[in-house]
C-alpha cells in the first residue's frame, strides 16, 4: 500500500517523534510505501528514516522552492511547480492518507485532502493521527460541524482519528482490504 503522509518539517521533541517512529517502523515492517513531501528535515526526516529503516519504499513529492531540503536517496523523488500541485501528486500517488502533527501546511494538505473526500473526488481511507491529543480541538469542531448540519456525510466517512500508530496502520489495512469500512466510528 502506498501511504500519504502529511506532517511537518520542524524538529520536535519526543513526545511527536517517538509516535511518528513507530509509526514509520510499522509501516516499513509491512512493506507499504511512504509517499510524502520529501523533505529530509524534522519529522519528515524521523518518519523517512524510519520507513526506510524498516525495509520501506520512499516516495517523495518535493515543490522547486524546496529542492534544496529534498530527501537523497528516496526510491523516487518527484518536483512540482508549486504546493497545489504537489498535494495533487502526492494524493495520485497514494492509496491512503495519513495526517499527523504539524503546522499551518499540514493543516492545508488536511483540509484540501477531506474536502475533495466530501466531495468524492476520491474515495481513498483518512486517518487522522491525533498524537499527545494534538487535534483534540479539531475532533470536537468536526462533531460540531457533523452535529450541526456542516458536513454532507457522516464524520465517520470522512476520516478515521487514531490515538496511535497500531490503531492507524491497522484502520488503513482493515480498509484497503476490503474487512473494514471507511465508516468506522471516529475515536
Amino acid at each position: 500500500m502506498n501511504i500519504c503522509v502529511f506532517l511537518s518539517a520542524a524538529d520536535l521533541d519526543e513526545r511527536y517523534t517517538g509516535p511518528a517512529r513507530d509509526f514509520a517502523e510499522r509501516l516499513g515492517k509491512a512493506g507499504h510505501t511512504l509517499v510524502w513531501g520529501g523533505s529530509d528535515a524534522g519529522l519528515m526526516k524521523v518518519v523517512a528514516d524510519g520507513v526506510q529503516q524498516a525495509g520501506g519504499r520512499l516516495v517523495g513529492v518535493s515543490v522547486d522552492f524546496l529542492a534544496g531540503k529534498a530527501r537523497e536517496g528516496a526510491d523516487q523523488m518527484l518536483f512540482a511547480k508549486d504546493l497545489a500541485e504537489r498535494k495533487a501528486l502526492l494524493l495520485a500517488k497514494s492509496d491512503a492518507v495519513v495526517i499527523m502533527v504539524g503546522g499551518t501546511g499540514t493543516l492545508d494538505e488536511a483540509t484540501d485532502v477531506l474536502e475533495l473526500r466530501k466531495h468524492g473526488r476520491h474515495t481513498k481511507p483518512v486517518v487522522l493521527l491525533n498524537t499527545a491529543g494534538f487535534y483534540d480541538g479539531l475532533k470536537l469542531q468536526f462533531r460540531r460541524m457533523e452535529e450541526e448540519g456542516f458536513l454532507p456525510l457522516p464524520l465517520a466517512d470522512l476520516v478515521f482519528f487514531a490515538d496511535d500508530a497500531a490503531s492507524a496502520l491497522a484502520h488503513l489495512e482493515d480498509v484497503i482490504s476490503g474487512a473494514g469500512g471507511a465508516g468506522a466510528a471516529p475515536r
